[in-house]
């Protein structure tokens, strides 16, 4: 193991303990904003069936603003981890204060770009004219809380990167309370704050992310890590290093906005198979949302622990760390579905109390399962390809698998309009593409001597 100046040891190790060590807390970060999700859903489901189904689209697209933040940060995460894996602490200081400059300048262009872009977006895309109405004054509002959201990336990327994954736990806590808070106060206008329906569910998101970057900042100065890595000694813009990163992060960057834009032209198509299918699809999403965790955390994990293995010199030991995780996704996996296969109509009641959609959604809910079962894996072994660096091939596989997809979509969704269960059957063609591809990838041996 590498060890860094004379105490700390920035390198992993590969076992089960280490793996579980660091994705543990990973998955709770994860866990606790999909209980905000969840109730955010909870809530606009009692205020109608059209505010639920609507949250699922503007949900996407907010989601894929905060992807191409996820993947400016994933790519810095590949640099800090190989950073950390050769012990230059300095090194990785620099990255992360670079990375801010970098992710500040991407929010305020992505915030700008949307104030003009999504009146087009869903005017051309949306059949129903109180829908777009919704969907344009929510994310107005809630576009604002990106620059947060992004700088909070980076800081959990910095704190995986290092190993001190728990980290991410009190951020994601703060904002989860935050955002349930000011839900209750501002959707239904409690103890003296106006009822702002769904307005309201946008204004809480944005306080919760603005609070969420102040926590992780404050975790970083609180335990010193500004001592132990010096960003204050790195303030000017480097031009050359954030060629070197964006060299890396835009393949993935690029990569997000096609897998989750994907997801939103799915939205897209079934909002035209009328409210029912469209809020069905929205409590949907959340239930795939809240079993994939540990999955993510997991793929997470794998992608760090890569990069990191590669840059202690151990190539050879990637494959087995790959496998290794990829059973453990696997079992976890299992357990979960399990559990929602058999207690479905329990799961579905939480979100709505209305009986016609929950037996509408049930079928759907079973291609859901089959499909996360394939994801435990393909995440995992696609994050594997990440953390070579070589996210130039990630990008392939991602425009290659989406458009597999897309094509899937246009004919069962739009051209066949095809039963809801069948439009979720995307989700299982999309996840074994991506499982074939980077399967494929990885036993090549192309990924070695990737330098980042």
């Amino acid at each position: 193991m590498i060890q860094t100046n004379n105490t700390e040891s920035l390198g992993v190790s590969t076992t089960n303990g280490q793996i579980i060590r660091l994705a543990a807390p990973i998955s709770l970060a994860l866990l606790i904003p999909q209980l905000s999700f969840f109730t955010n859903t909870i809530f606009l489901g009692r205020l109608g069936i059209r505010e639920l189904g609507v949250n699922g689209i503007t949900g996407v697209f907010y989601l894929i603003l905060s992807m191409i933040g996820y993947g400016l940060s994933s790519g810095m995460q590949i640099q800090m981890a190989r950073r950390a894996g050769e012990g230059d602490k300095k090194g990785l200081a620099q990255i992360m204060t670079n990375g801010a400059m970098l992710s500040v300048l991407f929010s305020l262009g992505l915030m700008f770009i949307t104030l003009w872009f999504v009146p087009l977006l869903f005017q051309f895309s949306l059949h129903d004219n109180d829908n777009l109405a919704l969907s344009v004054n929510f994310v107005y509002i809630r576009v604002w809380g990106l620059p947060f959201l992004m700088l909070s990336q980076l800081f959990s990327s910095f704190f995986i990167s290092i190993g001190r994954s728990r980290l991410l736990i009190y951020g994601s806590l703060v904002a989860t309370v935050l955002n349930v808070l000011f839900d209750y106060l501002l959707i239904f206008g409690k103890f003296g704050f106006p009822a702002m329906g769904f307005k309201g569910a946008a204004l809480a998101s944005v306080i919760s992310e603005v609070f969420y970057c102040i926590t992780m900042a404050g975790m970083f100065f609180y335990h010193n890590m500004h001592r132990q890595y010096p960003i204050f000694n790195f303030m000017h813009f480097d031009m050359e290093l954030s060629q070197r990163t964006l060299s890396v992060a835009s393949p993935l960057i690029v990569q997000f906005l096609f897998s989750i834009g994907g997801w939103l032209v799915f939205f897209i198509f079934i909002e035209h198979l009328g409210g029912q299918s469209l809020a069905a699809s929205q409590v949907l999403r959340n239930i795939f949302g809240i079993v994939g965790i540990g999955t993510w955390a997991l793929a997470t994990t794998c992608n760090t622990m890569v990069s990191n293995l590669i840059g202690q010199g151990k190539q050879r030991e990637v494959m087995k760390i790959i496998i290794k995780i990829c059973w453990l996704s696997l079992v976890y996996a299992v357990i979960v579905c399990m559990l929602l296969l058999l207690f479905s109509n329990q799961f579905l009641s939480i979100y709505t109390a209305n009986k016609d959609l929950i037996l509408f959604s049930l079928p759907s809910l079973r291609v859901i399962v089959v499909a996360t079962l394939i994801m435990s894996l393909s995440t995992v072994v696609f994050n594997g390809v990440v953390g070579t660096g070589n996210t130039m091939v990630n990008l392939t596989m991602e425009i290659s698998c989406v458009g597999t997809y897309l094509i899937y979509c246009y004919f069962v969704i739009s051209k066949w309009q095809s039963p809801l269960y069948l439009c979720w059957g995307a989700e299982f063609v999309y996840w074994t593409t991506l499982f074939i591809a980077s399967a494929i990838y990885l036993k090549s041996g192309r990924w070695k001597g990737k330098e980042i």
